[in-house]
């Protein structure tokens, strides 16, 4: 069984083609790539990604107006049938501005467009994205983004954190974001938001290979399933 997955392109998206080859790379088939005007998606999808870049020139707020594409009623009603969704930099801007994931992604602490590899922490390996690392893993992933300061009340964070949907920590401060959150989960642990870039850290020519394994998990899980 090869995996079906999908990667959404919005205009503005500029890590769609490399989150294709991520994919391609680590589940031996290409993803189908999807319009953000289509209404539908494919059948029998597997898996779901949103690429990052700056949807619709980041206009309003980052991912606000993708959140409101058309396909993205497709990807909200698959999201809630239980198909997994990745969302990364302003994928995961596109899913807070969905409903899919809480919280929101504000300006960089300090007004400073942030663009180099940073060191994260694996703050839960119980998920079908996480699957592949240790608990507490050390790992090496590179972020380009200007709004990736994640935002939410205390309420929220206290229950995420208790829910165990904190999936990445920044090691160190990068963006000002709370508690150092790099990565959220949805309640099901089927949505994963994170602000670093896993697709360009998938072979020795990227300079680092830690983001292949959060790939190969969902990829050997759903395969299996």
């Amino acid at each position: 069984m090869s995996l079906r997955a999908a990667v959404i392109t919005f205009p503005g998206s500029n890590c769609d083609r490399d989150m294709a080859a991520a994919l391609e790379q680590v589940a031996g088939t290409p993803p189908l790539r999807v319009w953000h005007g289509d209404a539908a998606l494919p059948d029998r999808l597997d898996f779901i990604a949103l690429p990052g870049g700056f949807s619709y020139g980041d206009y309003l707020r980052s991912g606000a107006m993708a959140a409101r594409s058309p396909v993205m009623q497709a990807v909200v009603a698959a999201a809630a049938r239980g198909v997994p969704v990745l969302g990364v930099c302003n994928g995961f801007q596109v899913l807070t501005e969905a409903g899919l994931l809480p919280g929101a992604l504000m300006r960089n602490a300090g007004i400073r467009f942030v663009c180099r590899e940073v060191a994260l922490t694996v703050a839960n390996n119980q998920t079908l994205f996480t699957a592949g690392y240790a608990a507490g893993q050390a790992i090496r992933i590179p972020v380009a983004h200007h709004d990736g300061n994640y935002f939410a009340d205390p309420d929220t964070l206290d229950r995420l954190e208790g829910e165990g949907r904190v999936a990445f920590r920044y090691a160190e401060p990068v963006n000002g974001s709370a508690r150092n959150i790099a990565g959220v989960l949805n309640a099901s642990g089927t949505v994963l938001g994170m602000m670093p870039h896993p697709e360009r850290a998938v072979e020795p020519a990227h300079g680092g290979i830690d983001g292949r394994a959060l790939f190969e998990a969902a990829v050997a899980a759903l395969v299996r399933a």
